[in-house]
């Protein structure tokens, strides 16, 4: 498998099978207090909102990076339309970027850092008093991401950001209530519901 079905297609089918699972999954987390969903998405969110003109690139040009942004933008707003349907239960959701971790798209770079930054921003959101009840969030760098309107200001104003990407922060669109709530009726749509 290569081009558009492993760059945007595997990623995308993450946040369908989470949508498909989610139903299933609410009974328990409810019935347990404070229980928190964390799902993970990445700086790259900040390539591209996700087009819902053209979910599947049928009338724009393929371009992996753009796919791969797009698909972790759907992630954060999976955790937006979640945060706010599952408010009233006690169900906290959240999403983060876990920082510059070892996968196999960062394999050729030191590794015992980016995995210290990721494993304590991923711990966060899941477990941390500190975050008890905060939802429809994203956190990075250990604390909430800050709203940025172009890639790369948090960058200039001095802030610590992902190594040399200039991609820290979190874009508008991707915490956007009416994306959120138009991803998860297009993801039902895509799933029959």
């Amino acid at each position: 498998m290569s081009g558009p079905a492993v760059e945007h297609g595997n990623p995308r089918r993450g946040a369908v099978l989470t949508a498909a699972l989610t139903p299933g999954l609410h009974d328990a987390p409810a019935a347990a207090a404070g229980a928190r969903v964390v799902i993970v998405a990445s700086s790259a969110h900040l390539r591209s909102p996700v087009a819902f003109d053209d979910l599947h690139f049928d009338f724009r040009p393929y371009d992996a990076r753009a796919a791969y942004g797009r698909s972790k933008t759907a992630n954060i707003l999976f955790a937006v339309a979640l945060a706010d349907r599952w408010a009233d239960d006690g169900i906290t959701a959240n999403a983060l970027h876990p920082g510059g971790i070892m996968t196999n798209l960062q394999r050729h770079l030191p590794g015992e850092q980016l995995r210290a930054f990721g494993a304590a921003t991923s711990v966060l959101p899941a477990a941390s008093p500190l975050v008890e009840g905060v939802t429809g969030r994203c956190f990075e760098d250990c604390g909430e991401a800050a709203v940025v309107h172009e890639r790369g200001s948090r960058a200039r104003a001095g802030k610590r950001h992902e190594r040399g990407s200039g991609m820290s922060g979190l874009a508008p669109y991707a915490v956007d209530a009416a994306d959120a709530d138009r991803l998860r009726e297009e993801t039902a749509r895509l799933l029959g519901r």
